[in-house]
């Protein structure tokens, strides 16, 4: 072989693996610009959204619509279903998640906001440690609203005080049960609380019939879903709202924590107003791999963001306030965290069963 040929084949063999290193770097690059869409892809895979609750209320209106939409903002556009697991104010699907659920991106849960706060006081057969959950995010911020038939002629605090009045719950697990309990330790009301119905539809129903006369809680945007009527009507008379600051359409109800009369029941109607600020999560098991999570975490902003997404809650009354990820995270942990003795106030009052 001649000089001029080996020369010819050493330049040759120097490109090709120029060209090789080009391409390997253009690849690198990819993989870092896109790193979730290179390690996940749901492609022909069917997602399962488990809801805390039964059909027909809030919840079940949201995580509906976040079925039909989610699978456009996730690698593979998987479709999704949804599996209702009502039981104990969604305890029972947490402990689910917690405990049963694959790990690997087939099932996700919406559930009671409340689940950190259970987890707090220990409250219910509670089997799971909320902050090893999976926070994907949360669609509402709305806050929670206790209130009562008006044509009962319950449409103050201060009626509660002066008479008896009957209040419809889940069970003794739960802000429906929690609220009213609570305020009549603290401040006298005399909420007779009737537990054993099956769901937030059951108690609405039975609050329309006359059999109670007040629901426990609600989200104000629930009510604002399933029942626009009964608020167009004048139908329903808010008692309190439950959050860090009043919802605009109830600026003359008062906070549960105007309602305090006492540095020590403020500290806790305190504490019970910071879970409220994350209705409507959204979580995958705990132990799912980081990288499967934030695949989640960006689908899901991406749809909170999607015009068509927000135009169709919009048509449904759906109030929109997400939050991401690491805020409800923040929250959750914010929660948790909560002083003990507040913690132990809150709990010799309304227990923990």
């Amino acid at each position: 072989m001649g000089r001029g040929e080996t020369a010819m084949r050493s330049a040759t063999r120097a490109r090709q693996q120029a060209a090789a290193r080009g391409t390997f770097a253009v690849a690198a690059l990819l993989a870092l610009a896109t790193p979730a869409l290179a390690a996940e892809d749901f492609r022909d895979k069917t997602i399962r959204l488990i809801i805390g609750s039964a059909p027909g209320g809030g919840h079940d209106a949201y995580a509906r619509l976040v079925a039909k939409h989610w699978g456009a903002f996730l690698p593979g556009h998987p479709a999704f279903i949804v599996s209702n697991m009502p039981g104990a104010s969604g305890v029972q699907a947490a402990n689910y998640v917690y405990e049963i659920a694959p790990k690997d991106g087939a099932v996700v849960a919406t559930f009671n906001r409340s689940m950190p706060y259970y987890d707090v006081i220990k409250q219910g057969k509670v089997r799971f440690q909320s902050r090893e959950f999976g926070w994907i995010g949360s669609l509402s911020q709305t806050d929670d609203v206790t209130a009562a038939w008006r044509a009962s002629g319950v449409l103050s605090i201060e009626d509660a005080k002066r008479r008896e009045v009957t209040v419809g719950a889940l069970s003794k697990i739960g802000t429906m049960y929690g609220y009213p309990a609570l305020l009549n330790a603290a401040i006298g009301t005399k909420f007779k609380i009737i537990t054993g119905y099956e769901s937030g539809t059951a108690v609405n129903l039975a609050m329309e019939s006359g059999e109670v006369q007040v629901r426990g809680s609600n989200p104000w945007s629930s009510y604002k879903a399933i029942h626009p009527d009964w608020i167009a009507q004048n139908k329903i008379a808010p008692l309190f709202q439950v959050g860090l600051r009043k919802e605009p359409d109830l600026p003359d109800t008062p906070l549960l924590t105007d309602l305090a009369q006492t540095a020590e029941q403020r500290a806790m109607f305190a504490f019970l107003s910071d879970t409220v600020s994350i209705d409507q999560p959204y979580v995958l098991p705990p132990g799912t791999r980081p990288e499967l999570l934030k695949v989640f975490r960006e689908g899901f902003d991406a749809m909170t963001k999607d015009a068509g997404f927000l135009d169709e809650a919009k048509k449904e009354g759906l109030d929109m306030a997400p939050l991401n990820g690491e805020a409800l995270a923040g929250l959750v942990d914010r929660i948790l965290g909560a002083d003990p003795a507040v913690v132990k106030a809150v709990v010799a009052v309304i227990g923990a069963e």
